[in-house]
């Protein structure tokens, strides 16, 4: 009789099946119609994402994913995604079975808790790829595998990693990666993160109140601002710039992708490096700790968009710091994930559904 495995599943954001109009259109409808993504009553959503964002979007973000796009490997997310899979795979043996699925479209979500219930598991763990919470990623990741097993006749035993944003292994990955850019040559350094509308952000303490600069979420993380989105990216900042020996003067945190009209967090990327040209800073480092492997947003937001206007505003150079991608510190890192031992300053928690 075989061993009973324990389960694992990565998710990550999601990319289209191709770089073509109408892959890149469902996946942006999947992705925007998402009400924990874009959370407005569902008829405006739908409105909104169908009738304006997409028809003029999508042609535009096929352009930028060919951009990307290797002709071999395909999407650099997926590709970097498989490969994570295929390591933690290893890392874990015979009595572990790794799934990964996106949050959007393919591989999906069903189909890998399908394979989970087909194989019988004893026990799932859920890695949601987001070092940093928020109700638009990890939150929208456990309300869909609850949507999805709620018919389930037996449960195996479920417990989720609802962020890492403080794992030793995880920054020293960071830090390793900027050492090859001598960071010794760079007068400035930014740390990018995925932007999020405020609002999303004023319930994560549980009053429906919560306002960054009330509870000092840019200056430590506590307690009562452990959930917040923006605590935690400036907590990772910090354990990084550390390692670094950076003092705060020599860093900027600052957030990128915002959408529509309605107030973000900030400062927006754009807007700080026009700032730093205006200081006469030529040379920036960039990382982007929200991701954990490089895609749309890093390779061609940073490494292009943000590098081509750095230079019109007369910088001279803007330089993307590697994700984790298939760094074996990272794959050490996720194994820790899986099995449940968080590493971090102080120890990461683990919510279980």
């Amino acid at each position: 009789m075989s061993k009973v495995k324990k389960g694992v599943l990565l998710i990550n954001l999601g990319t289209p099946d191709s770089p073509a109009v109408p892959d890149v259109k469902r996946y942006l409808i999947e992705f925007l119609m998402d009400g924990r993504v874009i959370d407005i009553p569902a008829w405006r959503r739908t409105l909104l994402v169908k009738g304006i964002i997409v028809p003029f979007r999508a042609p535009n973000s096929a352009k930028l994913y060919r951009e990307i796009w290797d002709s071999q490997t395909g999407s650099p997310l997926l590709h970097y995604s498989k490969v994570q899979r295929q390591l933690l795979q290893q890392q874990l043996g015979a009595d572990y079975h790794v799934e990964l699925a996106m949050r959007y479209q393919n591989p999906s979500i069903p189909k890998a808790l399908a394979n989970l219930k087909r194989l019988n598991v004893d026990s799932i763990r859920i890695v949601p790829l987001f070092p940093q919470y928020a109700s638009a990623t990890t939150g929208s990741v456990i309300e869909k595998i609850t949507e999805e097993i709620r018919d389930w006749p037996t449960f195996p035993a479920l417990s989720v990693a609802n962020h890492f944003y403080d794992n030793e292994l995880m920054v020293e990955v960071f830090v390793e990666n900027a050492k090859k850019h001598r960071p010794e040559t760079y007068d400035h350094f930014l740390f990018s993160y995925h932007g999020l509308p405020v609002r999303q952000l004023l319930d994560v303490d549980g009053s429906g109140k919560h306002v960054c600069d009330q509870a000092g979420c840019r200056e430590r993380i506590d307690g009562l601002n452990k959930f917040c989105y923006v605590a935690q990216c400036y907590a990772t900042t910090r354990l990084i710039a550390g390692r670094l020996d950076l003092k705060t003067d020599d860093y900027t945190v600052c957030f990128q992708s915002r959408l529509g009209k309605t107030p973000w967090i900030q400062p927006y990327t754009s807007d700080v490096l026009k700032e730093a040209a205006a200081k006469g800073k030529k040379r920036l480092l960039v990382f982007s700790p929200a991701f954990v492997a490089d895609c749309l947003e890093t390779i061609y937001e940073i490494g292009t968009e943000y590098a081509t206007e750095f230079k019109e505003l007369g910088g001279e150079k803007v330089q993307l710091v590697e994700s984790l991608n298939d760094h074996p510190k990272w794959i050490a890192a996720l194994e820790q994930l899986a099995r449940g031992e968080l590493s971090g300053w102080p120890k990461s928690e683990s919510l279980t559904l």
